[in-house]
């Protein structure tokens, strides 16, 4: 029998897991956990610091999930070495865990810029994982004062999470606008919206470039104080793994439609990977957790044999804060690039189509998001427009628009 090691515990990881079991139901996988806790799903941490969720509410896979799997799971240990000679995986602790096949489903961790005076402050946090989540919660109080450094996904969700248990919340970014890797001026000044009728402020266009315990000095020249402080500016791939054992990374761990990296016998997966995104047209990383299921399973069948490819990753978002909804998926291609776009808006929502050479490439949508997943599947199976009745998807999206051969043949894998 075969011996597999996984490196990650997260959901590429539980893909990995399920990948493997479907071709091999018998060699033992052993799994690399740096968290204390099975897995989980991550975005659903602000919904539990909102109480809207519980910690056994979030688990991704059943209790037994693991022991129906044969595997043997190490808690609290962190890879650091791997020997693709000796085809070992080196622990924190010293131990050594012998492999056949191994997937790195390592994720990534928060990018912490070295802020002059950073160590000074006593309350700060990340929000990346349930541990982040469980210490936040621990020291907000109705009376904090709280400043989230970054406007991206993670900022403003860990905002909508802990609004209703803190006195204010300031938001400040460098970029001139809230989600500026997701969304346009116009989209992005909608979500801003909404969460300033929930009292909180930004800040944008500026950023902390110092501190002195409670106090935040801005690049603009003001002055912020605050009692609790969270980083949450950006993440990086966890690569070091693979980089240090020679193998080919990027800013993420370069696979192949295989996930086989450049070493032989190892294999990537998640958010520590790049993908091709035919969307776009080039290689880059799409950490978001349906490609990082698909992709752990892919890694996981190969592993043990099996012939895979995971060739349809695409960027996408779906994302909501106080009840209003916005997805995004693809790539906008503006007009000088040859592409086009269509647009539809109402009095809460707007729906912007991308499309280029006779494709949909991307979309955002903000308001009712229902009908994303007839977009989604037009643009992760690159079907031509020209096949289907576009207008009518544009106007009211639904499978009348496709033609009866492909709906006989397509209806289980719209997503």
């Amino acid at each position: 029998m075969k011996q597999y090691v996984i490196i990650g515990n997260g959901v590429a990881a539980a893909g990995c897991i399920e990948g493997i079991r479907s071709v091999d139901t018998k060699s033992r996988i052993a799994v690399v956990s740096e968290e204390n806790r099975p897995v989980y799903c991550r975005p659903l941490i602000s919904y539990y610091l909102e109480g809207m969720t519980t910690a056994e509410k979030m688990m991704y896979r059943r209790d037994d999930f693991y022991a129906a799997n044969g595997c043997d799971v190490i808690y609290g240990r962190k890879a650091v070495k791997l020997d693709p000679d000796a085809k070992k995986v080196y622990l924190d602790d010293g131990s050594e865990y012998p492999y056949d096949s191994v997937c790195i489903a390592a994720g990534s961790s928060p990018v912490i810029p070295p802020f002059a005076g950073i160590d000074t402050v006593k309350n700060k946090f990340t929000f990346m994982t349930l541990d982040d989540a469980l210490a936040l919660e621990n020291a907000l109080a109705p009376n904090s004062k709280v400043l989230i450094v970054g406007a991206g996904l993670i900022g403003l969700k860990c905002a909508e999470g802990i609004s209703g248990r803190v006195a204010s919340i300031t938001i400040c970014d460098l970029a001139p606008r809230i989600l500026s890797s997701i969304l346009d001026d116009e989209c992005a000044h909608m979500m801003q919206e909404a969460m300033e009728r929930r009292n909180i402020s930004f800040m944008l266009s500026d950023t902390a470039v110092k501190f002195d315990k409670n106090k935040a000095y801005m690049k603009s020249g003001k002055e912020i104080d605050f009692d609790i402080l969270i980083l949450a500016v950006g993440v990086k791939a966890n690569t070091s793994l693979i980089k240090d054992a020679g193998g080919a990374v990027n800013r993420g761990i370069i696979t192949n439609s295989r996930m086989m990296t450049s070493i032989p016998g190892v294999y990537a997966a998640g958010d520590c990977t790049e993908g091709f995104d035919f969307s776009f047209g080039s290689t880059r990383i799409l950490a978001i957790l349906p490609n990082a299921v698909m992709g752990g399973r892919c890694a996981g069948a190969n592993m043990a044999g099996g012939h895979e490819t995971f060739e349809n990753a695409i960027p996408m978002n779906s994302i909501g804060f106080f009840g209003i909804h916005a997805m995004t998926a693809g790539s906008y291609f503006a007009e000088a690039d040859g592409g086009e776009m269509y647009e539809e808006k109402n009095g809460c929502g707007i729906r912007r189509l991308f499309t280029k050479d006779g494709y949909l490439t991307g979309f955002i949508i903000i308001g009712d998001v229902e009908p994303a997943g007839i977009y989604v599947n037009l643009i992760r199976n690159r079907i031509p427009l020209s096949e289907i009745d576009f207008d009518l998807v544009k106007r009211s999206p639904s499978l009348a628009a496709f033609s009866d051969k492909y709906r006989n043949e397509k209806l289980g894998s719209v997503v």
